[in-house]
């Protein structure tokens, strides 16, 4: 049986988004810019991991080489939240696992997670 949190869910929308790995992120962006008609709206780039990361619309681009892509790719889908520290105990108390844990990085505070069903989720809470 899961433990709910009512409140939780709703001052915690989550935002789900499709995650691309690509080795030219140049090219990506200019390709999902006009397949979505929408423009860049985040770019950083993640040197512990030698990673860049852009976002298109709903479309998380990771970049870099397979080596480095490597860990990212079983990763299904991210999560934006407001409070990631009350997301991992929400997910801790309801049969998740912590695959890497909380962590500073370019955007803010990260941390995935396997879900009780094997499902593997970035959770992001991005800076103020």
């Amino acid at each position: 049986m899961f433990i709910t949190c009512h409140a939780r869910i709703a001052t915690c929308p989550c935002h789900k988004g499709n995650r691309f790995y690509v080795h030219d992120i140049e090219q990506s962006i200019e390709f999902y810019e006009k397949v979505l008609n929408e423009k860049c709206n985040l770019r950083f780039k993640y040197p512990q991991v030698n990673l860049e990361l852009a976002q298109v619309g709903n479309i998380l681009i990771l970049a870099g080489s397979d080596e480095a892509l490597k860990p990212f790719r079983y990763t299904q889908a991210t999560f934006l939240v407001d409070s990631i520290i009350e997301f991992k105990e929400f997910l801790l108390n309801n049969g998740a696992t912590i695959i890497r844990d909380l962590k500073e990085v370019p955007a803010g505070m990260n941390m995935t997670v396997k879900h009780f069903d094997g499902t593997i989720v970035e959770y992001v809470e991005h800076k103020n």
